[in-house]
């Protein structure tokens, strides 16, 4: 079942956050919070992670789950680095990748 989550996650990060040339999969923006678009990507991101946090054992959980929280903040746009939510979620691959592992 981790294994599942892992290549979903992988291909809704790939497909939703890097553009490739000539595959065009359009960004639907659903709605507007604090003045940043929420696309359906984000939506669906935000599901998977958080079936992440029911799967994953217990030290892991509670970095996912800071991690989601910091995910969020910086969609919404609160914490304003460039690059942000992706390195997040690059984190959280690599956190079920070493889940994964038996390193939790």
């Amino acid at each position: 079942m981790l294994a599942i989550l892992l290549v979903v996650l992988i291909i809704l990060f790939f497909l939703g956050y890097i553009h490739i040339g000539n595959l065009t999969i359009p960004d639907i923006t659903l709605f507007s919070l604090n003045g940043r678009p929420i696309t359906l990507w984000n939506i669906l991101i935000l599901l998977v992670i958080s079936w992440a946090l029911s799967i994953l054992p217990s030290p892991l959980r509670e970095i996912a789950g800071v991690l989601l929280v910091l995910w969020i903040l910086s969609v919404l746009g609160i914490i304003a680095v460039a690059g942000f939510s992706q390195i997040i979620v690059i984190a959280i691959i690599v956190g079920i990748i070493l889940a994964l592992l038996g390193v939790g």
